[in-house]
């Protein structure tokens, strides 16, 4: 399942950057895919966080997690998280992110977390709907 989703994962990405936009859903939930750069030296810190407080969050404001992912080689494997969000609509995503960073929990989270410096470099999201063809809807 892991590396099926995976695949899916990195098809969505090819797709984004080598062909026209395929015809995409009207309505329904939209993915999130999301890429953390850490600081050098600071990825296994920013990974306890995800699996310590991050990933329980986001479900509690509605942000269905659908999977997580480490890049296999380098010179990303050393410093780069990507992982897939799912959201009801855009909308929600918009209020869940807002509620998420408002929640006293992920503040101490995030707070504790950095005591010993700055984990994230740079965060990219992309927003994404599936197509009439895909799997993952």
């Amino acid at each position: 399942m892991i590396k099926t989703t995976f695949v899916v994962l990195m098809m969505l990405i090819a797709a984004m950057t080598v062909a026209p936009p395929a015809q995409a859903q009207s309505s329904g939930p939209v993915y999130e895919l999301r890429t953390y750069t850490a600081i050098e030296g600071r990825l296994p810190a920013l990974l306890a966080r995800f699996r310590d407080h991050t990933v329980q969050l986001f479900e509690k404001h509605g942000i269905e997690n659908v999977g997580y992912w480490v890049p296999a080689d380098p010179p990303r494997s050393g410093n780069t998280l990507y992982y897939m969000l799912r959201h009801k609509s855009r909308e929600a995503a918009t209020a869940s992110w807002a509620a998420f960073r408002k929640d006293p929990a992920w503040q101490k989270a995030q707070k504790e977390s950095e005591a010993g410096g700055k984990i994230v470099d740079k965060v990219e999201s992309v927003f994404l709907t599936p197509t009439d063809f895909s799997k993952l809807k």
